[in-house]
């Protein structure tokens, strides 16, 4: 039975907006300042149905996950691919990048997720 996005996710929620990791701080700088130039509106550590996403996008229906090391291990691997396929159930989709391509690659992480809501804004039809 799916958890409700209750107080427990939301007081969840906000404790991870306080205590980011320096990937998804450096993230969160680079999505605050480069994506408003196209439109978009990303929200920090946000409570999908059970599960709290580092960054989505409720508009664009996109999802941005960062993992560090431990995601390679089979347990983490398996959680993270049972939450990506809840989250696509619900009409997201999912980026998923290690914290070391935040460290080594951010113009090719902000590129990437700029294609994506480019891909989804031109989908969209006018209102």
């Amino acid at each position: 039975m799916e958890k409700s996005r209750g107080k427990p996710i939301r007081t969840r929620a906000r404790a991870l907006r306080h205590n980011q990791t320096e990937a998804e701080k450096e993230l969160w700088r680079h999505l605050r300042r480069k994506l408003p130039l196209i439109g978009t509106h990303f929200r920090r550590q946000v409570g999908i149905g059970p599960y709290i996403a580092d960054f989505a996008s409720h508009g664009l229906k996109l999802v941005i996950e960062l993992d560090g090391s431990q995601h390679g291990e089979d347990n983490h691997r398996l959680r993270d691919e049972a939450r990506s396929r809840c989250l696509e159930a619900r009409g997201y989709r999912v980026l998923r990048f290690w914290n070391a391509e935040v460290f080594c690659d951010i113009a090719g992480v902000v590129d990437t997720i700029h294609a994506a809501a480019e891909t989804k804004t031109s989908a969209q039809p006018p209102a």
